[in-house]
């Protein structure tokens, strides 16, 4: 697969999608390490496996199933991605994007991106949720960018505002379900690295300093490209691990999947009430 990604791609994928489903979805969701669980409260759901769809970058991750699920949940069309890819695995930052620009296609206008993630913000627990407000975007900053090469111009201009990439609406929304259900959701800026490597205790002093309360590795590429072409974005992160920025613990893989048995619960209550106000 090339760097970059073309129309001749993403229209190819959107129609073996569009081909196999029954409904129009109109809200999208994106699930996180852990997180897949919530894809099974979605009624009557086509399930298409991702390496089935042509151009789709393919998760090669625990965790993540690898699999669109399109139904329907709190009386709304929904897709969920349940699986996603990273940069880390491989793909470059523009066919990370493919699957948003494919539920862009499909006539998705709400995207709701997961993740699991680590604490930064010593205020933070493990099981937490925390809304995203900002991010730090740490590797398309520097050179790597979901939107490196030939514009798409169907879907956004060159250079895309990214001042408000985090829907205002569906921030007060999510914080409106979180205090019904006293859900006590924290709110912060979560910084995008590349991994697959942990962060060091150095890196969690810098992003800390930098304003950071949570750390993961995805979400910002899919945010991105989800502002170039329009879509209202709402960013939720479990955080799966409460990071030490002075070392004295040790983050792994299997710890982010156990927390997500916590996490998932929570979220999709928070979810599930955000979709019924829509």
């Amino acid at each position: 697969m090339s760097d970059t990604i073309t129309m001749q791609e993403i229209d190819a994928a959107a129609a073996c999608v569009r081909g196999r489903i029954s409904v129009q979805p109109k809200i999208a969701l994106i699930l996180g390490s852990g997180l897949g669980p919530l894809a099974d409260e979605v009624e009557s759901p086509a399930i298409i496996p991702t390496n089935e769809i042509p151009n789709w970058p393919v998760s090669t991750v625990q965790g993540h199933k690898g699999q669109l699920v399109i139904g329907r949940l709190m009386g709304k069309s929904i897709l969920v991605l349940q699986g996603r890819a990273h940069y880390y695995e491989g793909y470059s930052m523009p066919r990370i994007g493919l699957p948003v620009r494919v539920m862009q296609r499909l006539g998705v206008h709400t995207v709701v991106l997961t993740n699991a993630a680590g604490g930064i913000n010593p205020d933070f627990s493990a099981g937490d949720l925390m809304l995203i407000t900002d991010h730090l975007s740490l590797l398309p900053m520097t050179g790597p960018n979901p939107l490196r090469g030939p514009n798409l111009d169907e879907f956004g201009p060159r250079f895309p505002d990214m001042s408000q990439v985090y829907d205002l609406e569906l921030l007060a929304t999510a914080q409106q379900v979180s205090d019904e259900l006293k859900l006590n959701v924290r709110r912060g800026i979560y910084a995008g690295l590349s991994g697959p490597s942990f962060e060091t205790p150095a890196d969690c002093r810098f992003l800390r300093l930098a304003g950071a309360d949570a750390v993961g590795m995805s979400t910002v590429p899919e945010a991105i490209v989800a502002r170039h072409g329009g879509l209202r974005v709402l960013g939720i992160s479990g955080i799966s691990n409460k990071i030490d920025i002075n070392g004295n613990n040790v983050a792994s893989h299997e710890e982010v999947l156990e927390a997500g048995k916590v996490i998932v619960p929570k979220l999709s209550a928070l979810i599930k009430g955000v979709l019924a106000r829509l």
